[in-house]
């Protein structure tokens, strides 16, 4: 049978499009490395620069400077949600799976404070954003230990227990956020907390509020509820329950 004659059309645009996406990919790449490298404030023509390219060219691939922030945060944000999976998933118990998250988050965010800063701008937080997506995906994770908890409990289940949940995750999930980001300012401080003393205290407050609520409304003991050791009782140096997770790429 002869060849269709849009046969070796489509088979070029093909090869275009496998080619674009792949130049994309690699300026992604190199926008991530001289973020890491010299800040936040980057600006577009140095990213030009160390891809030996124009910044006219860079506009090919990318609107302007916030739709390099996007795809930047597009590929960040799936390396820690993935990071957060991975943890909750390899922890025993919902309190365990909180802490692990919390730790690896801290974790991950200290690599590299000026890609974490260059993705969490305003810009990249609209609706339907990969970073907005992220923080949803995030929340939902977060409140899976809690209603594991409240389940296990036996003191809601269903829906009710679902909406509390997800409720005191999205509460949670910015609780986490804002003190991971003030440590990441001022962690140069002499009184600051080391990375595994604010997973300790952090992972303590979320944990001890909504369960220590439970434990005094009911008689029974709520399973996994009992005090968390906080960074003044614990040892300075013990890291979180799961494994450590790789840092990002730089």
């Amino acid at each position: 049978m002869l060849p269709h004659l849009d046969d070796s059309t489509d088979g070029r645009s093909t090869r275009w499009v496998d080619h674009r996406e792949a130049r994309r990919a690699e300026l992604v790449r190199i926008a991530r490395r001289v973020v890491h490298q010299r800040g936040p404030d980057v600006s577009m023509d140095e990213i030009a620069a160390s891809a030996n390219t124009s910044k006219s060219v860079v506009y090919r691939y990318f609107s302007d400077k916030t739709g390099l922030q996007i795809a930047v945060a597009e590929a960040v944000v799936l390396q820690i949600q993935g990071a957060l999976e991975g943890a909750l998933h390899a922890s025993a118990t919902p309190r365990d799976g909180l802490r692990a998250m919390v730790g690896v988050y801290l974790e991950m965010i200290e690599s590299s404070p000026n890609v974490y800063f260059f993705v969490t701008r305003e810009s990249s937080l609209e609706s339907g954003s990969p970073l907005g997506r992220f923080l949803d995906a995030v929340t939902d994770l977060v409140a899976a230990p809690f209603a594991r908890a409240l389940t296990e409990a036996g003191t809601l289940a269903g829906p009710r227990s679902r909406v509390l949940a997800e409720t005191w995750a999205s509460g949670a999930v910015g609780f986490v956020r804002g003190a991971g980001e003030r440590w990441l300012r001022r962690r140069g401080d002499p009184e600051a907390l080391s990375r595994d003393a604010l997973t300790a205290q952090v992972a303590a407050w979320l944990w001890a509020g909504p369960v220590g609520m439970l434990a005094r409304g009911r008689s029974g003991l709520v399973p996994d509820a009992a005090p968390m050791p906080t960074a003044s009782t614990r040892a300075v140096g013990a890291g979180p329950s799961a494994p450590p997770s790789p840092a990002p790429e730089p």
